[in-house]
């Protein structure tokens, strides 16, 4: 039984993550709200990553980072502080938590980090300016810290197409832009937060023990098809 660190784990993608991992190793949540369920797997701390101190965890196996933004405005309605909190939220908050368990992840078996990236990075779309350079921030983050940090920690991301969380929820409010979000992706459909926590799983698993530093593309097609 192994024991990961999920920040973020309370609502949408870090949650499904967390509930698969629960039944098979320990997790401990870090966020600021409390998830729903409770499990005797289960540890949570309500913190805010940014502003306050993180716990002292005594040992880890694996760090999954799951805060993230959708900031979608143009570039001139786009504040300098947008790009900060954008900036902040996904990546200050990602090297803050490594920092803070680098020394515990060094002694688990098999430690790996995983972070989010976002298709944004790789396909220019409208809107995401903030976003995608934040996201883009954590791609370069992923590469430089799994070379850094090899052969001890692996480290890659995931980034995902449009998910069904609370997040997207503005992109997703009814039955038309759910049917446009599905026409605008090659496979005809988006991501749910379970098949994005079925990646995590097998990135923070040993069968991924000779992956690191890559980026996965979760996109349904709409980054690597033009159909």
């Amino acid at each position: 039984m192994q024991t990961y660190i999920v920040i973020g784990g309370s609502k949408g993608i870090g949650n499904a993550i967390v509930k698969s991992l629960l039944t098979e190793h320990k997790v401990v949540n870090i966020s600021r709200t409390e998830p729903s369920e409770s499990h005797v797997n289960l540890t949570h701390y309500t913190c805010d990553v940014l502003s306050d101190e993180l716990p002292e965890i005594s040992e880890a196996d694996g760090l999954v980072y799951a805060p993230g933004s959708i900031n979608l405005k143009p570039i001139n309605r786009l504040s300098v502080e947008d790009f900060q909190s954008d900036f902040n939220i996904n990546v200050i908050g990602a090297v803050k938590a490594i920092q803070q368990y680098l020394p515990v992840l060094k002694n688990g078996h098999n430690p790996s980090i995983l972070l989010f990236s976002t298709v944004a990075a790789k396909l220019g779309m409208p809107f995401h300016a903030s976003v995608a350079a934040a996201k883009s921030a954590v791609e370069g983050l992923t590469k430089s810290l799994g070379a850094e940090l090899a052969p001890t920690i692996r480290v890659n991301a995931i980034a995902p197409t449009v998910t069904n969380t609370d997040l997207a929820s503005k992109l997703l409010r009814n039955d038309k832009m759910i049917e446009n979000m599905n026409e605008r992706h090659p496979m005809k459909t988006f991501l749910q937060p379970e098949n994005v926590a079925d990646m995590a799983y097998f990135l923070l698993s040993d069968k991924a023990s000779k992956i690191s530093g890559q980026i996965f593309e979760l996109d349904c097609g709409i980054v690597s098809f033009k159909l």
